[in-house]
């Protein structure tokens, strides 16, 4: 049974992170998960993220549904489940490996959020000196294929696929609407067939039902506030806070 402080403090998170789910359309779960892992644990926290991305995907992308890229989201949704496949594979591996398990996850979205952050440097060095151009993805368009697959991998084992995606969409995405539909409907079929899984592996106990519940409620509440903030606060603000916080995060896990 999980400490109810630790309850308190995970229900936390959730909110202040699917507040950002909400603006952007992705790093909720992977800004928790880090967190969440050491208070309830990965097998308490993947289950519940899990659902709560799907559920995030599924309302974002009915309130968005006419930005949806269906070429994009169908390219995306095939490719990445060929690396869900692998990361069902891969974690039984890494079951017993913890410290192992954080090391890897902590490695991979340090990598993103200092990539995405000289991303946004380099955007606001252009704009200074008066350059033109699109935003250029953070990754080498060679790389875009391989880093899909690998955040499918990175997905199936711990659900934090979502800044992986974030280098290939930001140049491929037509609007900030398009972005967050397009990866939303990612998200809402990716974690459905994550969610099938976890409930083969008796992932969803008593005690796991107990924590969802109210996380329901205060992941709602952050939706709501993350999506009204969206039409009020710049876009590119949240991107910049939300890499910051990813390399933060990426960070802690190694301590």
């Amino acid at each position: 049974m999980t400490d109810p402080v630790r309850t308190v403090l995970f229900l936390a998170v959730i909110f202040l992170t699917n507040i950002i789910q909400g603006v952007t359309g992705f790093a909720g779960t992977v800004l928790a998960m880090p967190v969440s892992m050491t208070l309830v644990g990965l097998a308490t926290a993947k289950p519940i993220l899990n659902a709560l991305g799907l559920l995030s995907g599924v309302v974002i992308l009915f309130l968005y549904r006419k930005d949806l890229d269906k070429k994009e989201f169908l390219k995306i949704t095939l490719i990445m489940l060929a690396g869900v496949a692998g990361g069902f594979f891969v974690k039984g591996y890494l079951a017993g490996a913890q410290r192992l398990t954080r090391y890897i996850l902590g490695a991979v979205v340090l990598a993103v959020g200092i990539l995405g952050v000289v991303k946004m440097i380099r955007e606001k060095t252009k704009k200074d000196r008066g350059e033109s151009g699109g935003a250029a993805s953070p990754l080498p368009s060679w790389l875009s294929y391989p880093m899909l697959v690998a955040a499918g991998m990175i997905h199936g084992v711990y659900v934090c696929g979502g800044p992986l995606v974030v280098g290939y969409m930001t140049s491929k995405a037509k609007s900030k609407n398009s972005f967050r539909a397009t990866l939303s409907g990612v998200w809402a079929v990716l974690n459905t067939v994550i969610l099938v899984d976890d409930i083969r592996l008796g992932l969803w106990t008593a005690d796991t039902l107990k924590i969802f519940l109210p996380a329901c409620a205060v992941f709602a509440c952050g939706i709501f506030l993350g999506s009204f903030l969206s039409k009020k606060l710049s876009a590119k603000t949240f991107m910049t806070v939300t890499y910051v916080l990813l390399a933060a995060s990426g960070v802690s896990l190694f301590f």
